[in-house]
């Protein structure tokens, strides 16, 4: 069975009636709502508008979530690629008109309202008056949009294609990237190694496209922040995150301060692999030890159910109903996006997984990464659309308790050599999202600051990533055998909107520590809170979230507790190495 997602409760097909009337609905309620700028500043108007803004919203995720999961698991499919555009025009032409209502919204006393429903968006109308500040001219806003469908958009889906349908050679055999990529698993060192060297071989095929797409979507980034009035992209990243600079300053000072801690792990594992000059980089998920968790997809959904049950009844029914209703897209294919996701779909209160599952106990750990993310939306059902709309950096929060919740219950039963397992893989993760994370902030923060100069060259790209990873990794891996081409399929570098998407991660991977700890001390009464606490998600500032549960987010020593809860794993997979290698 191929285990591809059922999309049947958003439509049934392009040709579907009901999707055909909905872009109608669309057209029509766009222009219904460009009435509203003109409209008298009511409080009746201004919760017409917010009822009708919230229908809207709804209807546009279904409408384009329909046409991005079609794309995501086939990037041929030429009508999703057709009504892409067709739908990106449509939101285009209501930009200056978006605009428009911003200011008006703008030119309300919003201290003094006293309808209950305006009340309960009173968070997300004084985000948009303190955003209206970067608003272009309605003519600028309406120009940029219609601007970004033929720049950073068409960019982005030529980078996506280029991508998809990369084959890797290896042994007289093509395969897709996705497969390749899993291979870095292996419990097969030439395997390995072989997959790395074939992988990097493999994108001299596009290097100069994807770079090509690369330079323009960051240029747009950073036209688009100069003209708005931005200080920075970065500032741009930071208001939209709903997060202080000062919150990111401590974040980063705590991940730098931490990586001679991963670079003794790097260390440690390189030694047990029989290396000298640090880790090659196609060893960063080589196992330790050998162990039969081989986990086919069966066996691990059973045990993702199974896991977050021992949390809360909730967590177990929703991934349980994730898993049987078709929401998960399983195996990698040719044609299919690399990587994996959850689509939240506020308008239907379900979601969409797309995974490319390998059966390691990594995929397992991925898979729960994911229904994370989906119990997040899971616990924003109750609220309205504009009010679900949380920003980058908590989205990865949920999906990183989840994976704690998992590895931590997987620990307690295990014997010595499973728990040295699984051990690994937690602190391999952990390294991905504080090391590496940190060398993807310092590759992207470095490129957006050339780029402001002019395009880079595919040389230049790549000696950015090398000296980044360098910085990051320190003496921890061999430098004679680093990655290039990390910027070519990661997608995080290729949203013009969405800048930074690393730190992020380890914001959620720290987040997510800090809150198991408050699970550890108070229990089953702490899934409540948890529940409360992703249900503000979308409507509180980053810190004031943290403060609903108890947080400082701008105090170190918070941050720092999370690292080292990282600090006692390594201790304990010294003690371990030293039992069993």
């Amino acid at each position: 069975m191929e285990k591809r997602w059922n999309l049947d409760q958003l439509y049934l097909s392009f040709q579907d009636q009901s999707f055909l009337n909905d872009i109608e609905t669309l057209t029509h309620m766009l222009e219904d709502m460009q009435e509203y700028s003109q409209k008298e500043k009511t409080e009746d108007n201004l919760k017409s508008y917010l009822e009708q803004s919230n229908q809207f919203s709804d209807l546009v995720e279904k409408i384009y979530a329909f046409i991005s999961l079609t794309m995501s698991s086939d990037t041929t499919n030429q009508d999703a690629l057709k009504y892409s555009s067709v739908i990106e025009n449509l939101l285009a032409s209501f930009a200056d008109a978006q605009a428009k209502i911003d200011r008006w919204i703008g030119q309300f006393d919003l201290n003094h309202i006293q309808d209950s429903y305006i009340q309960e968006h009173l968070f997300v109308l004084k985000e948009t008056q303190e955003h209206n500040r970067y608003l272009l001219s309605d003519e600028g806003e309406k120009i940029l949009a219609q601007m970004k469908t033929t720049g950073s958009s068409a960019w982005l889906k030529y980078k996506d294609q280029l991508i998809a349908s990369m084959k890797v050679s290896m042994d007289g055999k093509e395969y897709p990237l996705t497969e390749v990529l899993n291979m870095a698993y292996s419990k097969d060192k030439e395997v390995r190694k072989k997959a790395y060297e074939a992988e990097i071989a493999s994108y001299l095929q596009v290097e100069q496209g994807v770079a090509s797409a690369l330079n323009a979507i960051k240029g747009e980034a950073i036209t688009s922040a100069n003209l708005r009035g931005y200080d920075s992209v970065l500032q741009r990243t930071l208001i939209d995150s709903r997060m202080s600079q000062k919150t990111l300053d401590v974040l980063i000072s705590t991940m730098k301060k931490a990586l001679p801690m991963f670079e003794r792990y790097f260390q440690l594992k390189a030694q047990a692999l029989g290396y000298t000059d640090g880790l090659p980089w196609y060893e960063l998920y080589a196992p330790i030890v050998e162990s039969d968790m081989s986990y086919p997809f069966e066996k691990g959904s059973q045990f993702v159910v199974e896991q977050f049950y021992t949390f809360s009844k909730h967590l177990g029914d929703y991934a349980k109903k994730a898993i049987e209703n078709q929401w998960i897209d399983v195996y990698p294919r040719t044609g299919k996006v690399g990587g994996a996701f959850c689509h939240n779909l506020h308008c239907v209160q379900e979601s969409r997984f797309l995974l490319n599952y390998g059966n390691e106990f990594g995929d397992t750990i991925t898979l729960g990464h994911e229904l994370g993310h989906g119990f997040h939306g899971e616990c924003l059902n109750t609220q309205t659309a504009l009010n679900a709309d949380y920003p980058m950096p908590i989205a990865e929060t949920a999906s990183t308790f989840c994976e704690t919740i998992i590895k931590k219950a997987a620990l307690k039963s295990a014997d010595a050599k499973d728990k040295l397992f699984i051990l690994e893989n937690e602190l391999c993760d952990c390294a991905q999202v504080i090391v590496d994370i940190y060398s993807r902030y310092l590759f992207e923060s470095r490129l957006i600051e050339k780029r402001q100069e002019g395009p880079l060259s595919v040389e230049e790209i790549k000696d950015l990533m090398l000296e980044a990873q360098k910085e990051a990794y320190g003496h921890g891996l061999d430098h004679r055998y680093l990655h290039p081409y990390m910027w070519t399929w990661k997608p995080h570098y290729y949203e013009a909107d969405y800048a930074f998407y690393n730190f992020p991660y380890a914001f959620g991977l720290l987040l997510a520590k800090g809150l198991y700890g408050l699970y550890q001390k108070q229990g089953a009464t702490f899934a409540d809170t948890y529940e409360h606490f992703l249900s503000l998600t979308g409507k509180m500032s980053l810190e004031d979230v943290g403060k609903s549960v108890g947080i400082d987010l701008q105090d170190p020593a918070f941050w720092q507790n999370s690292i080292d809860m990282i600090k006692d794993d390594i201790d304990l997979f010294e003690k371990l190495l030293k039992q069993l290698v």
